[in-house]
């Protein structure tokens, strides 16, 4: 049966929100946008034909308030809502009151979101498919025995991976058994712990990232859109996709496929969706997770298999049929321009978007929901927009990017930019021939974590502690020389003492939060670590997702406090002494600022010795190594 559409509540925001009313637009359909405080002025606000506001300031009052989406609903006679990526979209609640308000949900059943959306579940759903998972233990953590039989069985590096987790978050590397028991001690439910919801993985140190956008209607057709690498990731969390993904064996490019299907099948999956897996240089394919919505990425499945696939997702839902790409046509890239400092191990910022020219020309999309102009909050994920670039072959596309690159102007807040040229310039990223120079952790090893005080900036211990020196930060500028044009180069420090360029520097960075609570510098916050003071600070702007202390609670040195959410990344902040909680600040869903209190301690008397440096006991230092 065939649902006409007609009206559609896009309930999301931002650069996808504007990518669904477009789409929507060309399809005859109308659409009802809705938007917080800080989006009222959005471009894809002022594009639909309804909008709505929703009061509040965090997440859960805004983007994340079921009833009262489902209420705008009701009130604007959409007949269909289509959820985007992130907040609502694998929420089989949300799902299940958009049909029960008698409406179509673009996306799959909410059953198959429940089988789906855990973890565990989903390697359960996994195993019924035939499909082989990453090789690990398929339920909660209960004993730290358990734990290092696996370890001793197959080896550390592990991970230990939140059940709900996704997107780079609630993921741990481990190393040995000392961080294994560290891990179990923070954990465990004699802190309020949440041991319950993890499970434990091998970790696959050099493998790939690969994924199939499949689609599969209510007539039972399946169909692979195209493959994607998606191996240039920091904290798990992608930062540059390509479609089709390279030098893919053709045995391991049949298994993709063959999975695939399976996955779609075993949970009668009807709509669109994302199968993700590792690849690895023995060409060994290993399922991680099924994505049950559109992801950031499908940009450059579409340009390669030259479909629109928000319109799939809309004639799906509505009970057409699937459309069959003809063939896979040339070869794509997408770089995500975020609000990241490559500066700081590319720590989520925010700021006032003073000006901004995107590339064009031939091969060239850009999807953004930002202009000149507008603030980067961080009450949300700090992306501004998707650079998409696309030519005939992978070695053409590598050029084009390069030259977009070179046409990008971003102003007024920090942007990953310059480090995507690093990697455009890379010649093992470029190599023709030899595929697993780049995996999972190529750009963290390679490119991030070059200052062993990485953790303390936010990063969390699977990625901290990497080796080598920080380069020293310069500034650029344009000159005349003798009526030739010419960059200039120098160092930061030298910048900043001549007369009135740090003045000017900091007016170049200066942003505009919200509610106005005055300018201030968007570089890295100069955060106490609380060894000495007991004031635990927050390292970057971010959201607060959980508290895993109370008042009163007893804590020792590197026991978990706080996990803070930045662009879909967990950061975890721990105790850097032994002390007791003497005041919580914050609470989950609570949107912070770089260098904000989030945790007072007071510390227990020998360890305030030892922090004022009567101590030399290497542990002394603070920290989570």
């Amino acid at each position: 049966m065939v649902n006409n559409v007609s009206k559609l509540l896009v309930a999301n925001r931002g650069e996808i929100a504007l990518r669904v009313v477009r789409t929507a637009r060309e399809m005859g359909i109308r659409t009802v946008a809705v938007y917080a405080e800080q989006d009222r002025d959005e471009q894809y606000v002022d594009m639909a034909d309804e909008a709505y506001l929703l009061p509040g300031d965090t997440y859960r009052d805004t983007y994340l308030n079921e009833d009262l989406l489902v209420g705008i609903l009701h009130r604007s006679g959409a007949d269909a809502v289509h959820p985007g990526y992130g907040f609502l979209s694998e929420v089989p609640s949300f799902a299940t009151k958009v049909r029960e308000a008698g409406a179509v949900w673009v996306g799959p059943d909410p059953k198959a979101l429940v089988d789906l959306g855990d973890k565990i579940t989903a390697r359960r759903v996994a195993a019924r498919a035939k499909v082989p998972p990453v090789p690990g233990i398929s339920e909660p953590v209960k004993d730290m025995r358990e734990l290092l039989d696996f370890a001793q069985t197959h080896g550390y590096p592990i991970m230990m991976k939140r059940t709900d987790g996704g997107g780079g978050r609630g993921i741990t590397i481990v190393h040995n058994d000392d961080e294994l028991r560290s891990f179990y001690l923070s954990h465990d439910a004699l802190q309020g712990g949440d041991l319950d919801e993890y499970f434990v993985e091998r970790f696959i140190d050099k493998a790939r990232h690969v994924e199939t956008q499949c689609g599969r209607d209510s007539h039972g057709e399946f169909v692979v859109y195209s493959t994607r690498d998606c191996s240039v990731q920091r904290r798990n969390q992608k930062l540059i996709e390509e479609a089709p993904a390279p030098f893919i064996p053709p045995k391991a490019l049949e298994a993709l496929e063959r999975y695939s299907r399976g996955l779609f099948e075993a949970v009668d999956y009807v709509g669109l969706g994302t199968c993700e897996f590792m690849l690895t240089e023995q060409g060994k394919v290993y399922f991680l997770e099924v994505n049950p919505r559109l992801q950031v990425e499908h940009t450059v499945s579409e340009q390669v298999c030259g479909l629109d696939l928000v319109r799939e997702q809309l004639t799906i839902a509505a009970g057409g049929h699937l459309t069959r790409p003809e063939s896979i046509r040339g070869h794509s890239f997408e770089l995500r321009i975020t609000c990241e400092d490559p500066a700081t191990n590319l720590t989520p910022s925010s700021g006032t978007l003073t000006g901004l020219q995107w590339p064009a020309g031939p091969g060239i999309r850009v999807d953004s929901g930002v202009k000149a102009g507008d603030t980067i909050s961080p009450k949300f994920d700090s992306l501004m927009g998707k650079l998409v670039v696309t030519a005939q072959d992978r070695a053409t596309a590598v050029a084009r990017v390069r030259r977009a690159l070179g046409e990008l102007r971003i102003e007024g807040v920090p942007s990953p930019a310059s480090l995507f040229e690093q990697i455009f310039n890379d010649p093992e990223f470029t190599a023709e021939q030899h595929p697993f120079s780049v995996s999972t952790k190529w750009l963290e090893r390679k490119y991030l974590n070059r200052e062993p005080a990485a953790a303390g900036a936010g990063q969390p211990a699977s990625v901290a502690g990497g080796a080598g020196e920080k380069a020293a930060a310069s500034d650029s500028f344009v000159i005349e020389v003798n009526d030739k044009r010419v960059k200039l180069t120098v160092p930061q420090t030298i910048v900043d003492g001549l007369t009135g360029a740090a003045r000017a520097r900091s007016a170049r960075r200066a942003t505009q939060p919200l509610r106005g609570q005055g300018l201030h510098d968007i570089g890295k916050p100069k955060v106490d670590d609380g060894a000495k003071s007991g004031i635990i600070s927050s390292p970057m702007q971010a959201i607060v997702t959980r508290v895993n202390v109370a008042e009163g609670q007893s804590v020792s040195k590197g026991d978990l406090l706080v996990v803070l959410e930045s662009m879909k990344m967990e950061n975890y902040v721990y105790a850097p002494v032994n002390g007791t909680v003497k005041k919580i600040c914050v609470g989950p869903a609570d949107g912070v600022e770089g260098g904000q209190t989030l945790v007072e301690l007071d510390i227990h008397a020998a360890e305030g010795a030892q922090a004022s440096g009567t101590s030399t006991d290497k542990d002394a230092e603070g920290g989570q190594q």
